[in-house]
């Protein structure tokens, strides 16, 4: 088993953001990501043991611009270089991190490898970088193997200012500052300080045999709403009636509640009748949905809605679309909405 670890090898996967662009000493500029470059920057990677091979896009993506299309070429190329390589890390813009990775927690069913996204709010060649730090850290855990070779975090995840989360419950928090990123609802999976503590009870565990499984069916005729005070039935009538509709991700308040005018809750109703699938989320950082406490919250429930637990909105958009893409009915998909793909919810 011990041939495992002697074999270590990391895929770095770079798609884009802030992290890739590296200052020309001679000009100034910034420019994209080019991984002789980033060895020049970072020298450390030299004193690393094992191999670690690139693939960049070609041009790189800002994140903003990261679709489905993106999401499925991800998951592809994991699967045509899984066998050849212990563990990936995709360096990746921040603003849609979370939606990337949540998206390949559900497309990668049977994942038995490290896949650690990063980033960084400083480009690598800044003099106060974040990035060389969240680089060098997330190639180890990467590459963190046990006694017997086996890889420690064998799912996706997010490694960003010291700390390691499960990539579909974590959110970005912050525009400014280093700790961009939080994991609300569920434990972070390791720290980082002077030795990587890995917190192995809320790790996905290394199941020998495990065959990977790509799955790149997506839909995405999704529309997300955020409740307001004030808000109007033609706003909410609209927004279902938009043509393809397949499901709506509704932040709502609190444990779940939302408003109790009878146009609500017709609206919502007609919806789910038609086969509409509705998740309610809460637009809280922290916390879980809870129709049956309140009232308010159980209106929705009687007309159809399903809980979204403690998922995060970007966990929810990606796994119904996930879901929608497998040509499930609305009462399959309301079903494994209550059910946990990959550790995305606490029910």
């Amino acid at each position: 088993m011990q041939e495992k670890a002697q074999n270590t090898s990391v895929l770095l996967i770079y798609t884009g953001g802030t992290i890739g662009m590296i200052e020309n000493e001679k000009t100034g500029a910034l420019e994209n990501f080019n991984f002789e470059q980033l060895r020049h920057h970072i020298p450390e990677l030299k004193q690393l043991n094992f191999t670690i091979d690139s693939l960049q896009f070609n041009p790189p993506m800002d994140s903003s611009d990261m679709d489905p299309e993106i999401w499925k070429k991800l998951a592809q190329i994991i699967g045509e270089n899984y066998d050849n390589y212990f563990g990936f890390v995709i360096l990746h813009g921040t603003d849609t991190m979370a939606y990337t990775a949540s998206a390949l927690s559900f497309m990668l069913e049977g994942l038995n490898k490290p896949i650690i996204f990063t980033g960084s709010q400083l480009p690598i060649g800044v003099l106060r970088t974040d990035g060389k730090e969240n680089l060098m850290t997330s190639i180890e855990i990467a590459a963190a193997h046990d006694a017997e070779g086996n890889p420690i975090v064998p799912e996706v995840c997010i490694f960003f200012e010291n700390h390691l989360m499960r990539g579909n419950r974590t959110t970005k928090m912050n525009a400014e500052n280093f700790n961009a990123f939080r994991s609300s609802n569920y434990p972070i999976l390791a720290e980082a300080g002077i030795h990587i503590r890995f917190h192995r009870m809320h790790i996905h565990q290394y199941e020998e045999g495990r065959q990977l499984k790509v799955h790149t069916w997506l839909n995405s005729n999704i529309a997300v709403l955020k409740l307001f005070p004030g808000i109007q039935e033609n706003v909410m009538a609209a927004t279902l009636a938009i043509d393809g509709l397949k499901a709506l991700v509704l932040e709502t308040y609190g444990s779940g509640n939302a408003p109790s005018k009878p146009w609500f809750i017709r609206c919502l109703s007609e919806a789910c009748a038609k086969g509409i699938v509705i998740v309610n989320v809460t637009q809280c950082n922290a916390g879980t949905v809870e129709m049956e406490r309140y009232n308010t919250g159980y209106q929705l429930l009687q007309a159809g809605v399903v809980s979204g637990y403690d998922s995060t909105t970007e966990s929810a958009v990606t796994k119904l679309m996930f879901l929608i893409g497998h040509g499930y009915s609305p009462e399959e998909i309301r079903e494994r909405m209550n059910h946990s793909l990959a550790g995305e919810i606490t029910v």
